[in-house]
Protein backbone atom coordinates (compact mmCIF):
# COMPACT_ATOMS: atom_id res chain seq x y z
CA UNK A 1 0.00 0.00 0.00
CA UNK A 2 1.25 3.48 -1.16
CA UNK A 3 1.16 5.29 2.13
CA UNK A 4 2.43 8.88 1.35
CA UNK A 5 4.76 10.13 -1.95
CA UNK A 6 5.62 13.84 -2.10
CA UNK A 7 7.93 15.93 -3.88
CA UNK A 8 9.90 17.74 -1.68
CA UNK A 9 11.69 20.96 -2.68
CA UNK A 10 14.20 22.90 -0.45
CA UNK A 11 13.38 20.97 2.76
CA UNK A 12 9.38 21.90 1.88
CA UNK A 13 6.93 19.90 1.24
CA UNK A 14 5.35 21.44 -2.04
CA UNK A 15 2.81 18.62 -3.98
CA UNK A 16 1.63 15.28 -3.28
CA UNK A 17 2.72 12.87 -6.19
CA UNK A 18 0.73 10.68 -8.34
CA UNK A 19 2.58 9.31 -10.86
CA UNK A 20 6.00 8.30 -9.92
CA UNK A 21 7.45 8.67 -13.24
CA UNK A 22 6.65 12.21 -13.72
CA UNK A 23 7.13 13.20 -9.93
CA UNK A 24 10.97 11.73 -10.31
CA UNK A 25 11.24 13.77 -13.38
CA UNK A 26 9.91 16.79 -11.89
CA UNK A 27 12.22 16.64 -8.52
CA UNK A 28 15.23 15.74 -10.79
CA UNK A 29 14.74 18.96 -12.92
CA UNK A 30 15.24 20.70 -9.81
CA UNK A 31 18.89 21.07 -7.81
CA UNK A 32 17.14 21.52 -4.58
CA UNK A 33 14.38 18.98 -4.70
CA UNK A 34 13.35 14.88 -4.50
CA UNK A 35 10.57 12.67 -4.24
CA UNK A 36 9.99 10.72 -0.89
CA UNK A 37 7.77 7.41 -1.72
CA UNK A 38 6.58 5.64 1.37
CA UNK A 39 5.17 1.80 1.16
CA UNK A 40 3.78 -0.25 4.08
CA UNK A 41 3.84 -4.31 3.17
CA UNK A 42 3.82 -4.18 -0.61
CA UNK A 43 2.42 -6.46 -3.37
CA UNK A 44 4.85 -7.70 -6.03
CA UNK A 45 2.52 -6.00 -8.48
CA UNK A 46 2.44 -2.87 -6.68
CA UNK A 47 6.20 -2.35 -6.13
CA UNK A 48 7.25 -3.79 -9.13
CA UNK A 49 5.79 -0.29 -10.84
CA UNK A 50 7.66 1.28 -7.89
CA UNK A 51 10.72 -0.48 -9.03
CA UNK A 52 10.29 0.61 -12.58
CA UNK A 53 10.26 4.12 -12.20
CA UNK A 54 12.91 4.53 -9.84
CA UNK A 55 14.88 2.23 -11.87
CA UNK A 56 15.55 -0.02 -8.49
CA UNK A 57 17.60 -2.89 -8.34
CA UNK A 58 16.17 -6.17 -9.26
CA UNK A 59 18.02 -8.21 -6.31
CA UNK A 60 16.89 -5.44 -3.92
CA UNK A 61 13.49 -5.32 -4.82
CA UNK A 62 13.51 -9.44 -3.85
CA UNK A 63 14.65 -8.89 -0.44
CA UNK A 64 12.15 -5.70 0.03
CA UNK A 65 9.54 -7.97 -0.85
CA UNK A 66 9.85 -10.82 0.83
CA UNK A 67 11.53 -8.88 3.86
CA UNK A 68 12.92 -11.06 6.76
CA UNK A 69 16.45 -9.24 5.88
CA UNK A 70 19.33 -8.96 8.18
CA UNK A 71 20.53 -5.45 8.43
CA UNK A 72 22.64 -4.41 6.35
CA UNK A 73 23.76 -1.62 3.18
CA UNK A 74 24.16 -2.29 -0.15
CA UNK A 75 25.51 -0.36 -2.85
CA UNK A 76 24.14 -0.95 -6.37
CA UNK A 77 24.91 1.59 -9.77
CA UNK A 78 21.79 3.69 -9.56
CA UNK A 79 20.77 3.01 -5.62
CA UNK A 80 21.91 2.39 -2.13
CA UNK A 81 19.90 0.15 -0.18
CA UNK A 82 19.45 -0.09 3.00
CA UNK A 83 17.33 -2.61 6.38
CA UNK A 84 16.80 -1.46 9.64
CA UNK A 85 15.19 -3.85 12.02
CA UNK A 86 12.78 -1.27 14.49
CA UNK A 87 11.99 -3.27 18.18
CA UNK A 88 9.05 -3.43 20.15
CA UNK A 89 8.70 -4.68 23.41
CA UNK A 90 5.91 -5.22 25.40
CA UNK A 91 6.41 -5.66 29.14
CA UNK A 92 2.98 -7.10 30.08
CA UNK A 93 4.46 -10.72 28.18
CA UNK A 94 8.11 -10.32 27.96
CA UNK A 95 7.96 -10.08 24.16
CA UNK A 96 10.12 -8.72 21.83
CA UNK A 97 9.17 -8.22 17.94
CA UNK A 98 10.88 -7.08 15.55
CA UNK A 99 9.82 -4.99 12.49
CA UNK A 100 11.51 -4.23 8.88
CA UNK A 101 12.20 -0.92 7.19
CA UNK A 102 13.87 -0.58 4.32
CA UNK A 103 15.39 2.45 2.57
CA UNK A 104 16.09 3.30 -0.96
CA UNK A 105 18.55 6.21 -1.81
CA UNK A 106 19.50 7.28 -5.46
CA UNK A 107 19.22 10.60 -7.61
CA UNK A 108 16.24 12.78 -6.71
CA UNK A 109 14.35 9.91 -4.65
CA UNK A 110 13.86 8.02 -1.28
CA UNK A 111 11.81 5.21 -1.37
CA UNK A 112 11.22 3.65 2.37
CA UNK A 113 9.27 0.50 2.79
CA UNK A 114 7.81 -0.75 5.95
CA UNK A 115 6.86 -4.23 6.97
CA UNK A 116 5.27 -5.34 10.51
CA UNK A 117 4.52 -2.68 13.59
CA UNK A 118 6.85 -0.90 14.97
CA UNK A 119 8.41 1.32 12.37
CA UNK A 120 8.95 5.00 13.45
CA UNK A 121 8.35 6.68 9.95
CA UNK A 122 5.36 8.56 10.38
CA UNK A 123 6.78 9.92 13.17
CA UNK A 124 9.88 10.64 11.28
CA UNK A 125 8.85 12.12 8.31
CA UNK A 126 5.86 14.42 10.36
CA UNK A 127 9.69 15.60 12.09
CA UNK A 128 11.49 16.51 9.18
CA UNK A 129 8.61 18.33 7.38
CA UNK A 130 8.87 20.32 10.85
CA UNK A 131 12.73 20.40 10.35
CA UNK A 132 12.96 22.04 6.86
CA UNK A 133 16.80 23.30 7.31
CA UNK A 134 17.53 19.20 7.70
CA UNK A 135 15.31 17.95 4.95
CA UNK A 136 16.54 20.41 2.92
CA UNK A 137 19.98 17.76 3.03
CA UNK A 138 17.56 15.60 0.87
CA UNK A 139 17.40 11.72 0.87
CA UNK A 140 20.19 11.70 2.96
CA UNK A 141 18.73 13.17 5.61
CA UNK A 142 15.35 10.71 5.39
CA UNK A 143 18.64 7.66 5.66
CA UNK A 144 19.66 9.34 8.17
CA UNK A 145 16.45 10.46 10.53
CA UNK A 146 15.22 6.73 9.96
CA UNK A 147 18.67 5.18 11.14
CA UNK A 148 18.55 7.67 14.63
CA UNK A 149 14.73 7.04 15.09
CA UNK A 150 15.12 3.71 14.97
CA UNK A 151 18.15 3.16 17.18
CA UNK A 152 16.84 5.70 19.45
CA UNK A 153 14.53 3.50 20.17
CA UNK A 154 16.93 1.07 20.73
CA UNK A 155 17.80 2.58 24.09
CA UNK A 156 14.75 2.93 25.42
CA UNK A 157 13.85 -0.77 24.63
CA UNK A 158 17.08 -1.53 26.43
CA UNK A 159 16.83 0.63 29.70
CA UNK A 160 12.60 -1.24 29.64
CA UNK A 161 14.42 -4.50 29.22
CA UNK A 162 17.37 -3.66 32.16
CA UNK A 163 14.16 -2.56 34.74
CA UNK A 164 12.84 -5.88 33.53
CA UNK A 165 15.68 -7.92 34.38
CA UNK A 166 16.20 -6.40 37.73
CA UNK A 167 12.50 -6.79 39.12
CA UNK A 168 13.38 -10.65 37.85
CA UNK A 169 16.67 -10.58 39.59
CA UNK A 170 14.68 -9.51 42.59
CA UNK A 171 12.31 -12.43 42.37
CA UNK A 172 14.96 -14.76 41.80
CA UNK A 173 16.79 -13.98 45.16
CA UNK A 174 14.01 -12.76 47.00
CA UNK A 175 13.17 -15.99 49.99
CA UNK A 176 9.47 -15.78 48.49
CA UNK A 177 10.22 -17.01 45.54
CA UNK A 178 11.85 -20.12 46.56
CA UNK A 179 8.69 -22.34 45.82
CA UNK A 180 8.29 -21.12 42.15
CA UNK A 181 8.29 -23.05 39.54
CA UNK A 182 8.41 -21.03 36.45
CA UNK A 183 10.84 -18.67 37.34
CA UNK A 184 13.24 -20.83 35.20
CA UNK A 185 11.24 -21.02 32.32
CA UNK A 186 10.58 -17.30 32.93
CA UNK A 187 14.49 -16.80 33.10
CA UNK A 188 14.78 -18.14 29.43
CA UNK A 189 12.23 -16.77 27.85
CA UNK A 190 13.80 -13.41 28.68
CA UNK A 191 17.02 -14.40 27.43
CA UNK A 192 15.46 -15.12 24.11
CA UNK A 193 14.06 -11.58 24.27
CA UNK A 194 17.51 -10.66 24.76
CA UNK A 195 18.43 -13.08 21.47
CA UNK A 196 16.16 -11.42 19.40
CA UNK A 197 16.88 -7.93 20.28
CA UNK A 198 20.10 -8.55 18.99
CA UNK A 199 19.54 -9.34 15.98
CA UNK A 200 18.46 -6.15 15.51
CA UNK A 201 21.11 -4.13 16.67
CA UNK A 202 24.24 -6.74 16.08
CA UNK A 203 23.97 -6.57 12.12
CA UNK A 204 23.32 -2.78 12.23
CA UNK A 205 27.02 -1.45 13.70
CA UNK A 206 28.59 -2.53 10.27
CA UNK A 207 26.12 -0.57 8.15
CA UNK A 208 26.02 2.80 10.06
CA UNK A 209 29.99 2.69 10.48
CA UNK A 210 30.41 2.85 7.06
CA UNK A 211 28.05 5.58 6.44
CA UNK A 212 29.91 7.72 9.24
CA UNK A 213 33.02 6.94 7.19
CA UNK A 214 34.88 4.57 9.20
CA UNK A 215 36.10 0.84 8.75
CA UNK A 216 37.54 -1.16 6.26
CA UNK A 217 35.57 0.64 3.53
CA UNK A 218 37.45 4.06 3.31
CA UNK A 219 35.13 7.30 3.42
CA UNK A 220 32.14 8.48 1.27
CA UNK A 221 28.90 6.12 0.25
CA UNK A 222 27.19 7.05 -3.14
CA UNK A 223 24.13 9.27 -3.05
CA UNK A 224 25.48 10.23 0.33
CA UNK A 225 26.67 13.93 1.43
CA UNK A 226 30.22 13.31 2.87
CA UNK A 227 29.00 16.33 5.17
CA UNK A 228 26.48 14.02 6.92
CA UNK A 229 29.13 11.71 8.27
CA UNK A 230 29.35 13.25 11.88
CA UNK A 231 25.56 12.81 12.06
CA UNK A 232 26.14 8.98 11.14
CA UNK A 233 29.00 9.02 13.87
CA UNK A 234 26.33 10.10 16.30
CA UNK A 235 24.14 7.13 15.70
CA UNK A 236 26.78 5.22 15.47
CA UNK A 237 28.02 6.31 18.96
CA UNK A 238 24.10 4.93 20.53
CA UNK A 239 24.05 1.55 18.61
CA UNK A 240 27.67 1.46 20.13
CA UNK A 241 25.89 1.90 23.65
CA UNK A 242 22.98 -0.40 23.02
CA UNK A 243 25.11 -2.81 21.60
CA UNK A 244 26.88 -2.99 25.22
CA UNK A 245 23.59 -2.90 26.97
CA UNK A 246 22.78 -6.09 25.52
CA UNK A 247 25.55 -7.94 25.73
CA UNK A 248 25.35 -6.67 29.49
CA UNK A 249 21.92 -7.94 29.88
CA UNK A 250 22.72 -10.96 28.13
CA UNK A 251 25.85 -11.72 30.66
CA UNK A 252 23.33 -10.70 33.77
CA UNK A 253 20.51 -12.98 32.80
CA UNK A 254 22.76 -15.64 31.82
CA UNK A 255 24.30 -15.45 35.49
CA UNK A 256 20.95 -15.23 36.92
CA UNK A 257 19.68 -18.44 35.77
CA UNK A 258 23.18 -20.21 36.44
CA UNK A 259 22.31 -18.71 40.07
CA UNK A 260 18.55 -20.06 39.93
CA UNK A 261 19.92 -23.44 38.89
CA UNK A 262 22.30 -23.67 41.77
CA UNK A 263 19.66 -22.06 44.59
CA UNK A 264 17.46 -25.48 42.70
CA UNK A 265 19.95 -27.50 43.64
CA UNK A 266 20.95 -26.60 46.84
CA UNK A 267 17.04 -26.29 48.21
CA UNK A 268 16.73 -30.38 46.95
CA UNK A 269 19.84 -31.75 49.07
CA UNK A 270 18.37 -29.35 52.03
CA UNK A 271 14.77 -31.48 51.44
CA UNK A 272 16.98 -34.85 50.52
CA UNK A 273 19.11 -34.18 53.96
CA UNK A 274 15.47 -33.00 55.73
CA UNK A 275 13.90 -36.45 54.40
CA UNK A 276 16.60 -38.57 55.13
CA UNK A 277 16.69 -37.13 58.97
CA UNK A 278 13.22 -38.36 59.32
CA UNK A 279 13.77 -41.35 57.79
CA UNK A 280 16.59 -42.15 59.92
CA UNK A 281 14.35 -41.07 63.08
CA UNK A 282 11.37 -43.40 61.89
CA UNK A 283 13.59 -46.67 61.27
CA UNK A 284 15.03 -46.94 64.79
CA UNK A 285 11.51 -47.56 66.35
CA UNK A 286 10.21 -49.26 63.66
CA UNK A 287 13.06 -51.63 63.88
CA UNK A 288 12.73 -52.54 67.12
CA UNK A 289 9.33 -52.73 66.92
CA UNK A 290 9.76 -55.43 63.63
CA UNK A 291 11.71 -57.33 66.15
CA UNK A 292 9.51 -57.66 69.05
CA UNK A 293 6.48 -58.44 66.20
CA UNK A 294 8.35 -61.54 65.01
CA UNK A 295 6.17 -63.44 67.74
CA UNK A 296 9.38 -66.26 68.60
CA UNK A 297 8.88 -67.60 71.96
CA UNK A 298 12.36 -67.61 73.77
CA UNK A 299 12.64 -63.50 72.70
CA UNK A 300 14.78 -62.12 75.73
CA UNK A 301 12.28 -59.66 78.51
CA UNK A 302 8.92 -61.09 76.89
CA UNK A 303 7.50 -62.60 80.11
CA UNK A 304 8.93 -59.37 82.27
CA UNK A 305 5.81 -56.69 82.78
CA UNK A 306 7.72 -53.76 82.39
CA UNK A 307 9.70 -54.48 78.98
CA UNK A 308 6.74 -52.63 76.86
CA UNK A 309 7.15 -49.07 78.76
CA UNK A 310 10.89 -50.24 78.86
CA UNK A 311 11.19 -50.19 74.76
CA UNK A 312 8.55 -47.58 74.17
CA UNK A 313 10.72 -45.29 76.43
CA UNK A 314 14.05 -46.84 74.14
CA UNK A 315 12.25 -45.78 71.23
CA UNK A 316 11.51 -42.40 71.79
CA UNK A 317 15.13 -41.52 73.45
CA UNK A 318 17.08 -42.84 70.46
CA UNK A 319 14.11 -40.83 67.48
CA UNK A 320 14.96 -37.57 70.33
CA UNK A 321 18.63 -38.08 70.43
CA UNK A 322 18.55 -38.07 66.66
CA UNK A 323 16.72 -35.50 66.04
CA UNK A 324 18.72 -33.39 68.37
CA UNK A 325 21.81 -34.56 66.70
CA UNK A 326 20.33 -33.55 63.20
CA UNK A 327 19.41 -29.97 64.31
CA UNK A 328 22.76 -29.46 65.53
CA UNK A 329 24.35 -30.47 61.93
CA UNK A 330 21.47 -27.91 60.29
CA UNK A 331 19.92 -30.92 59.02
CA UNK A 332 16.62 -30.05 60.36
Amino acid sequence: MIVDCAIYRAGRRTERAGEFTEALAKARASDDAFVWLGVLDPSEEEFGRVSEAFGLHPLAVEDALKAHQRPKLEVYDDSLFMVVKPVVYEPESDRVSLGEVMVFVGDGFVVTVRHGDGAPLAQVRHRLEHEPEMLAHGPTAVLYAVADAVVDHYLVVAAELQNDLEELETEVFSHDSSGSRDTAERIYTFKRQIVEFRRATGPLAAPVGRLAGGGPFGHGVPFVHDSSQPFFRDVGDHLLRVNESVESLDRLVSDILSAHLAQMGVRQNDDMRKISAWAAMAAVPTMIAGIYGMNFESMPELAWPGSYPVVVLVMIGIAVALHRQFKRRGWL
